[in-house]
């Protein structure tokens, strides 16, 4: 009886056909999960960061978001607008990310920021939205020193949230408190998918006080967050980016 040693060509091209077939099944998820993963921390890292903008400007410059009394549009007693508004002479948005972040460059409008697309040149653009404004490409945008991008309205001053007042979708609506003090974060930059994340569980809306929940998959978990400034804080503007900020996973 002669033994056989190693396997056949058919026995192998069966392996390969089993190992294609769980690779095509597993690796998406494994790619979303990671993506996810990455973007929910990139986005609470961001909002870390305009947090601490806003405490460092109130400490030092003794203002805030809800202290702006300017737009960065407008020409300050220097006649400095936009990136060369500074908080010694400036109140405005723009001066606090100009005064208190480091590695940041000043956009100009979100209509000006461009994709590389195949070597052809695009203006970045919201592939959807659940509850950012149809006119955000008029909003001021910043890119961080980590490549993430921050845009918020360019009308955006005196961002106060009374004491005591509960932050609902009230506030954040035409005709409320914060109306034009909204704005969002792209943790990926110009690069793709440059979605709105959503709720996987529930809709998404300004309802930040209702819940839902968004789970890792690269339809719901994606790289565009909205966020409200008022006062020294920066938080979620919808409820799937609530719940990505104040989940673990």
């Amino acid at each position: 009886m002669t033994k056989r040693f190693g396997f056949t060509l058919a026995e192998v091209l069966i392996t390969l056909g089993i190992i294609g077939v769980v690779a095509a099944m597993t690796i998406p998820t494994l790619i979303a999960n990671t993506n996810g993963a990455k973007f929910r921390s990139q986005f609470k890292k961001t909002l870390s960061t305009l947090n601490q903008a806003g405490l460092m400007a109130q400490a030092q410059y003794d203002f805030d978001y809800a202290g702006t009394t300017l737009t960065c549009d407008t020409a300050d007693s220097d006649g400095k607008t936009g990136a060369e508004q500074h908080p010694d002479v400036a109140m405005s948005f723009c001066a606090i990310l100009n005064g208190t972040l480091t590695g940041q460059t000043y956009q100009g409008t979100v209509n000006d920021l461009k994709r590389n697309a195949n070597g052809e040149e695009k203006t970045y653009t919201l592939v959807s939205t659940a509850t950012i404004p149809a006119d955000y490409t008029a909003y001021k945008a910043y890119t961080l020193a980590d490549g993430s991008i921050v845009a918020f309205d360019p009308d955006a001053t005196g961002c106060e949230l009374a004491i005591g007042t509960q932050m609902t979708d009230t506030v954040l609506a035409a005709g409320g408190a914060l109306e034009s003090c909204l704005g969002f974060i792209d943790v990926n930059g110009v690069t793709l998918p440059n979605k709105e994340v959503t709720c996987t569980e529930g809709d998404t809306t300004q309802e930040v006080q209702t819940p839902c929940a968004v789970k890792n998959d690269a339809n719901h978990m994606t790289d565009v967050f909205p966020i409200v400034f008022h006062d020294s804080t920066v938080e979620p503007a919808s409820n799937a980016a609530k719940y990505v900020l104040t989940s673990a996973k």
